[in-house]
């Protein structure tokens, strides 16, 4: 006797089913799906959930949410030097989450997935009475015993972190509320990159042949390099004067000055902070001008512990050095 789809088959087989494209996906017709690595690399594994309220607005369209929730995972395997090969998808519903959502959503994945080369294989769909629940676990690939770890970093080496730092907290603030004088276009820039980031795989190959150690900036500069500098058993100056801001950043700071301290503590950059040994960095800022993504020089590494963030010479002192949801 014949069996009709399940409302969750039919689920998937709509929105998800044309995201699976690898033939270890298998359709999404199966409890598992299989991955073979490239010859002579080590499989890299990451995840993150974003979750209504906490990571994104009510009110933020589908598609981007899905964006959000694929690119800072693509983040962490870009910091990693590694190349994504796929994803699993989980994924919490409310009941008054409909069509009109869920085509949006599938959208955004789509479209990423492809943008990234990094196709879906598989997940979960189920019902909450709480926020809607994105989570998503990533993997990727590096030639073998060459990802790049958190520790690694010594004295002398030089660090340096992508992109601009701090226009994601303040675009966070802003969607909060906050209102300083800021042109249409600066606001934009400072709200988008809240709402999406972009994550620097194009920079991973470079961090992977030149960076001693390396992570993504998800939870603010201060907090995240601090602990990389504690893994690596090394400390480090920064100066926050060299730390790259946008034109934006730097109107918010001018008008408000207590703001640089949101900049560097805020988190949800979704840049990469690295450190490469003197003998490489100008192959770094090479390859990385190759890449079409900035760099910039910001500090050095130390002996001793902890990383101190100086202004004028003067180590800074922050209330809280990143963003923690403990």
């Amino acid at each position: 006797m014949a069996h009709e789809p399940s409302a969750e088959d039919r689920l998937i087989a709509r929105y998800f089913q044309p995201i699976a494209t690898h033939p270890g996906a298998l359709s999404l017709s199966d409890d598992a799906a299989f991955i073979k690595p490239p010859p002579g690399c080590d499989l890299v594994l990451t995840a993150d959930a974003v979750i209504g309220g906490v990571h994104f607005f009510a009110d933020d369209a589908a598609q981007s949410v899905a964006g959000k929730a694929l690119r800072v995972n693509l983040s962490d395997l870009a910091a990693k030097g590694a190349k994504p090969l796929g994803f699993l998808l989980s994924l919490a519903l409310p009941k008054d989450v409909g069509d009109d959502w869920l085509s949006s959503f599938a959208e955004g994945l789509r479209g990423d997935a492809v943008l990234f080369g990094c196709p879906l294989f598989g997940g979960d769909t189920v019902r909450t009475p709480g926020p809607i629940m994105v989570s998503i676990a990533m993997f990727g690939s590096v030639p073998e015993g060459t990802m790049v770890r958190r520790a690694g970093a010594k004295p002398g080496d030089r660090v340096f972190v992508s992109g601009s730092i701090g226009d994601a907290a303040l675009g966070l603030a802003l969607r909060k509320g906050a209102s300083w004088k800021l042109s249409d276009a600066q606001r934009q820039h400072l709200t988008s990159r809240y709402l999406l980031p972009q994550p620097r795989n194009a920079l991973a190959e470079a961090v992977r042949t030149h960076a001693s150690s390396a992570m993504d900036v998800s939870d603010g500069l201060a907090g995240d390099f601090t602990k990389l500098c504690r893994v690596s058993g090394v400390a480090a100056d920064i100066d926050v004067g060299k730390v790259p801001l946008s034109d934006a950043a730097k109107a918010v700071i001018m008008a408000e000055p207590a703001m640089r301290e949101t900049a560097l503590t805020g988190g949800d950059d979704y840049e990469i902070v690295c450190t490469i040994p003197a003998a490489k960095a100008e192959g770094f800022r090479a390859a990385a001008q190759t890449m079409r993504v900035a760099v910039t020089e910001i500090g050095e590494i130390k002996a001793g512990e902890g990383a101190r963030f100086l202004a004028d010479g003067k180590p800074l002192a922050f209330k809280r050095t990143s963003f923690s949801h403990f």
